[in-house]
């Protein structure tokens, strides 16, 4: 390995023919371009046995997250977790290619491809930093007992159906309140559209900084939505009381369990997730985009002004 070679990640759902075919455009662009294309070891096997990766390295054995100048993902929200997750640690901006449905973290869809991927190449594009969350597990004698972080949110579950979870929220050290409930979503501007839409959150634009809380079917009065600063720590303690224990998830990837007792804190993560962006949309166009919203009937700004 040469100090000079471009190195660009590929993470691509390699179960699907489609994406498997846009996969083999990607590395074709990528070699003709003089760069050296990767792919992790979780997703060579499998693309070992539908494409020719002769020529291509392996993240962790051949090159380090340091070494990756771009990660193309190619398909759903999903995949581009897990590029996030991959190239945790390093700088590599993440460009998603949307193939699945909705995709709210992907630049572009997949007939855009070939466009992106040779702007990509040539440097022609805008790095945009996403808030991301730090995420701690303490036991009952307030040790550090898990470590992680999460890019769309970090959720407290109850880990049995038929078992509610007794919890106290608490923000910047002060206590909220009290109550039973089915779990609690800690959302980032970025998560936003995710399980914290699903659960009746907030959607927050990505360019404001803030925090979630969501509370999933509270058995509380006062058991709302909230948005908090970017720098608040928010916790949440599985109390001692409560009948059964309860999971933490991060972005639906990482977990741990937690008994009565343990406390999970949540902050502001001091390394953002880094996406490329090719594209300066408006975030309103991609909510009508995705949601396919009715706009019909709108006049438009007067004199091309708000």
């Amino acid at each position: 390995m040469t100090p000079s070679e471009r190195r660009i990640l590929l993470v691509v759902h390699a179960r699907r023919d489609d994406t498997v075919e846009a996969a083999q455009r990607v590395l074709s662009a990528v070699r003709a371009a003089g760069a050296v294309p990767v792919v992790s070891a979780e997703d060579r096997p499998e693309l070992a046995e539908r494409l020719s990766l002769e020529g291509v390295e392996t993240l962790g054995v051949d090159v380090t997250v340091d070494d990756l100048e771009l990660a193309i993902v190619l398909g759903g929200d999903g995949t581009i977790l897990r590029a996030a997750e991959t190239v945790r640690g390093g700088t590599a901006p993440i460009l998603g290619i949307n193939m699945g449905h909705v995709g709210f973290l992907a630049e572009i869809e997949r007939d855009d491809m070939d466009d992106a991927v040779r702007r990509v190449i040539a440097r022609d594009y805008r790095v945009e930093e996403r808030l991301a969350l730090a995420v701690k597990v303490l036991d009952a004698d307030d040790r550090v007992i898990f470590e992680t972080w999460a890019l769309n949110e970090a959720t407290v579950e109850k880990a049995s159906r038929e078992r509610m979870l007794e919890v106290v929220m608490e923000v910047d050290g002060k206590p909220l309140s009290s109550f039973g409930c089915d779990g609690i979503v800690v959302a980032t501007p970025t998560g936003s559209t995710a399980y914290n839409f699903s659960a009746g959150g907030p959607v927050i634009w990505p360019t404001v900084e803030a925090i979630a809380v969501v509370p999933l079917s509270a058995h509380a009065l006062f058991a709302r939505p909230l948005v908090v600063s970017p720098d608040a720590t928010v916790a949440v303690e599985v109390l001692e009381r409560t009948s059964g224990s309860g999971i933490l998830w991060c972005d639906g990837r990482r977990s741990h369990e937690l008994p009565p007792g343990a406390r999970v804190a949540v902050r502001r993560s001091s390394r953002p997730v880094r996406l490329a962006r090719l594209h300066p949309a408006a975030f309103t166009d991609r909510l009508v985009r995705k949601f396919r919203l009715p706009v019909t009937g709108w006049r438009g700004a007067l004199g091309g002004q708000p």
